[in-house]
């Protein structure tokens, strides 16, 4: 089975529920894997808990400096550049970490271009200074961390001039980023699609965090790290069991008392509940060999998976595949069986935003005669395998507070702790922050923050953050014969789900591939002329924009459109060791020219993602 970040706490629970009970499967993952699983691992090994933002989004209007890495809210979280905006006009600092001079990075107070894979090099380069500036909290470090020493060393091997070098940031950009966030009271650091799709993505969002921990911002007023959400639920989508190695509540799936409670829970044995199954890239990669079938829900892999060929491909060589999606998308029209379900205005169900706060969202219109919604056709599904008799079909009820109800009693003394919540509380609160335990007083008191003592590696007490030096720089990866131009960030909409072309073709008439022009001159290429980008994995063909806003050693493709111009054909499925999250965001490509005559990507039209999109792509 796989699933989706789009899809509501309610529909990610059962999935989970249904992938173990009802079909007993471990094979289980969802799209999510690669959105935001490197900042989720960083965060539960630096602080023993996941969650977007351990502060109110409305913080960052508030704090001195924001350093943002690897987003462009400007054109993905159009709603949250308000708070960007007004850090601005209160006098705080943004400082943007893009290869690209985006529109946000347009209105940073400084921005640094790094070449693309080289975050984690960037990110001990900053410490290294802020060590040798004299500008760590000592004491900090000293009562409420742990690994310094190693991090500290791994740092010092990254001096300024051989940071430059790597990155291609010059020092002085370097010194004044460092200067921007250490001299105000309160800073943070956010990061987002950019230094977490990486092959290296914990190790690197680990030294950003390590920012943090090393100045003494975690956990104090207007500061702090948090990441950016790219999906609609891609907080809560990660939190109650549709991931292969989790069971509701933020639980593992391999501690034997969270195995027990969940399955006394949902009436099983703890010992009939399968172990951890393959990661997202390495389930899809696996399909046709042991697995035979597959139930995908609001995800479209044959774009947005890396090596998106090569998983086509494997999609194509099962027995059977069925899709349950509001379009017909590209891994649609492959299936056996469309189930055609209804879209978040269709249907009542909750939501975690990325500041760990659960809302309701009510049904809004009627869906059309025929059309089902996810938890009614996994109840009809339970009807259909179960035993005569057996009525499995019970446990998989279709009404969403009937399900929330029971995901809170699954959740219950979890990580994420929804069992205080109620559909009620809900509605008269405006939302409620999680963990929210059963006896927690209405309305919730407890600020979206490190609410009590975490556990860390065996430790209880204060909040002890571990430090992990990281500092691997990943060799640069060629194609033979070519030049190392990259593919690097992009704009996508946060969420593109229209049918056809949708928001993301009105942009534009289809892909586009951004390239500096010394590059272009050097190509004889023109403004709107093909070009096809190559690297090990295979081609992609767009027409050219020509760009003073790129590096001049960087390309840049967007990943919505399906067809000739599939960026994702290009991309590295390279998995980080710790997250298993592909690595989208660097790979070295050649490019050609295209003859006149060979087809070109005229009649693209964009994927449509249904429930699935990144702020960020290759």
């Amino acid at each position: 089975m796989f699933g989706g970040g789009g899809l509501t706490n309610e529909k990610a629970y059962a999935l989970g529920k249904f992938a173990r009970v009802a079909l007993g499967t471990s094979q289980i993952d969802y799209n999510g894997r690669f959105c935001m699983s490197s900042a989720a691992a960083a965060g539960n090994l630096a602080f023993g808990l996941d969650r977007g933002l351990p502060f109110p989004l409305e913080d960052v209007a508030r704090t001195g400096c924001v350093l943002l890495v690897g987003s462009n809210p400007a054109e993905t979280m159009p709603p949250a550049l308000r708070y960007f905006t007004e850090l601005r006009q209160n006098g705080g600092t943004l400082i943007v970490v893009d290869p690209r001079r985006t529109r946000t990075a347009e209105h940073a107070d400084l921005h640094l271009a790094p070449r693309p894979g080289t975050d984690l090099a960037l990110a001990l380069g900053l410490l290294h200074l802020v060590v040798a500036e004299g500008r760590t909290d000592e004491a900090y470090i000293r009562e409420r961390t742990g690994g310094w020493a190693e991090t500290r060393a791994a740092a010092m091997a990254h001096w300024p001039e051989y940071v430059e070098r790597i990155t291609g940031v010059p020092v002085p950009q370097l010194r004044e980023a460092v200067r921007l966030f250490c001299e105000p009271e309160a800073a943070m650091v956010l990061t987002a699609r950019g230094p977490e799709q990486q092959s290296k993505g914990t190790d690197t969002v680990g030294a950003w965090i390590n920012l943090c921990l090393a100045t003494g911002r975690a956990g104090r007023p207007l500061s702090g790290y948090g990441c950016l959400t790219g999906q609609g639920n891609g907080q809560g989508g990660r939190e109650h069991g549709q991931k292969a190695d989790q069971l509701p509540g933020y639980r593992k799936l391999t501690d034997p008392a969270a195995r027990a409670h969940v399955a006394e829970v949902w009436g099983v044995d703890p010992d009939a509940l399968p172990g951890p199954g393959r990661s997202a890239y390495e389930l899809l990669d696996a399909l046709g060999t042991d697995i035979r079938a597959l139930l995908l829900m609001g995800s479209n892999p044959v774009v947005s998976a890396p090596r998106a060929a090569h998983i086509e491909g494997r999609i194509r060589s099962l027995d059977f595949l069925a899709v349950c999606d509001v379009v017909l998308s590209e891994t649609a029209a492959l299936a056996d069986v469309v189930l055609p379900v209804t879209q978040w205005a269709e249907e009542t169900g909750t939501t975690t935003s990325l500041e760990g706060r659960v809302l309701l969202r009510r049904r809004a219109i009627t869906p059309p005669k025929g059309v089902r919604g996810d938890l009614e056709v996994l109840h009809e599904l339970a009807a259909r395998l179960g035993r005569d008799g057996e009525n499995l079909e019970k446990k998989f009820p279709t009404d969403p507070e009937e399900v929330f109800e029971e995901l809170r009693r699954a959740s219950a003394g979890g990580p994420a702790d929804y069992s205080g919540i109620t559909y009620r509380r809900l509605m008269e609160e405006n939302g409620v922050f999680w963990p929210c335990p059963a006896d927690t007083p209405e309305p919730h008191p407890v600020p979206p923050a490190l609410p009590r003592p975490v556990r860390h590696r065996g430790r209880a007490g204060p909040v002890r953050t571990g430090l992990a030096p990281g500092g691997r720089r990943g060799a640069r990866r060629r194609v033979p014969g070519a030049a190392d131009h990259r593919a690097g960030r992009g704009p996508v909409p946060v969420r593109c789900a229209d049918p056809a072309r949708g928001r993301a073709e009105r942009r534009g008439p289809g892909p586009v591939r951004g390239t500096a022009p010394r590059l272009a001159e050097r190509l004889g290429v023109t403004e709107g002329e093909p070009v096809a980008v190559v690297s090990r994995r295979g081609r992609a063909v767009a027409p050219a924009r020509i760009t003073t806003a790129i590096r001049p050693d960087t390309v840049f493709m967007p990943f919505h459109w399906a067809g000739e111009g599939r960026a994702n054909t290009l991309t590295n499925p390279a998995l980080d060791p710790t997250s298993r999250m592909p690595e989208f965001k660097a790979c070295a490509v050649h490019l050609e020219a295209v003859a006149a005559g060979q087809p070109t990507p005229t009649a693209l039209r964009a994927a449509a993602t249904a429930a699935y999109s990144v702020p960020s792509a290759p």
